[in-house]
């Protein structure tokens, strides 16, 4: 399978869309652990995308470099910056292609997962948005049918990690009243990925 142009914009309305509609959901799950504002960020970012995505150029890289851009522009929040800071990571893996192979998304995946991780100096294992990518990257390395390992995975990192605490970022303070909680950033990113893979 290749990911092109078309696709990644017919990706862009899917996330929009979910963003939209698990606003509620986002915000009350982060409401819990952190800020309440999760929903806010992640619809804020997709809107801005959505707004310029007709836009934007053939270069896939270019492309996620705007996008990138516009999800700092929408939002201040951490996560917002985590965001725009994985987008980036692709975006200058990809510059000057006007398509993704699938052997390719797995290494994207996994370097966004790593430039996030620098970013926002936490580690593996914290019960956060790393752990959901870091499933997906492992998930979809020579996956035949990339679109369900990736979906699969970010449910198998909620349901592996909800019964830990969490020890990075704002939820640690919550210690062990975030066991059996699902982590917001982990919440969102199963959203991304099923709406980017259609499902």
């Amino acid at each position: 399978m290749t990911i092109t142009h078309d696709m990644l914009l017919a990706a862009v309305d899917r996330i929009t869309a979910a963003m939209e509609r698990d606003f509620d959901m986002l915000n009350t799950a982060d409401g819990a652990l952190g800020d309440g504002d999760l929903g806010v960020t992640m619809t804020r970012g997709m809107r801005a995308i959505s707004a310029m995505k007709d836009d934007l150029p053939d270069d896939i890289g270019m492309a996620l470099f705007q996008c990138a851009k516009a999800f700092t522009k929408s939002s201040g929040s951490s996560y917002g910056t985590l965001m725009a800071t994985g987008l980036m990571s692709a975006a200058k893996t990809m510059r000057g292609q006007d398509h993704i192979d699938a052997a390719a998304v797995s290494d994207l995946i996994a370097g966004a997962r790593d430039k996030m991780q620098e970013r926002g100096k936490a580690e593996l294992g914290g019960k956060t948005v790393l752990d959901s990518l870091d499933y997906v990257a492992r998930a979809t390395a020579g996956a035949d049918e990339m679109a369900n390992a990736a979906a699969q995975a970010v449910d198998q990192a909620l349901d592996d990690f909800r019964d830990k605490p969490a020890t990075v970022g704002r939820a640690r303070i919550f210690g062990e009243k975030s066991i059996g909680m699902d982590d917001p950033g982990m919440l969102a990113m199963q959203s991304v990925v099923k709406a980017a893979v259609g499902q």
